[in-house]
């Protein structure tokens, strides 16, 4: 589903803060570097990603190619940053109680 373009504005000022934690580098989209930056989209939902100085339209297929292997949206482009956004996975429930189950005082 498309982002809206005050989902994206407010994604934009949430990401505005962020460091790029996935690095692209010479291997490109590799199955390491999509499982890494997979995970990091799991946990955050919104990161920021480096790619390779490029040419300008290398850069944004690969961008383009990195969403569509990740199922992610392209929220900004900065240079050579892209802001990847993927909505979060449902948590599943935790099934019966915790060992030791009664409360805690």
């Amino acid at each position: 589903m498309p982002l809206d373009p005050p989902q994206r504005r407010q994604l934009r000022a949430r990401a505005h803060a962020l460091k790029p934690v996935v690095q692209v580098g010479d291997a490109g989209l590799s199955e390491p570097l999509l499982a890494e930056a997979a995970r990091a989209l799991d946990d955050h939902g919104l990161i920021k990603v480096r790619l390779p100085a490029l040419e300008r339209v290398a850069r944004a297929e690969m961008a383009a190619a990195l969403c569509a292997a990740l199922g992610a949206e392209e929220v900004q482009a900065i240079g050579r940053v892209r802001v990847l956004w993927r909505a979060p996975p449902r948590k599943r429930r935790a099934r019966g109680r915790r060992a030791g189950g009664g409360s805690h005082s």
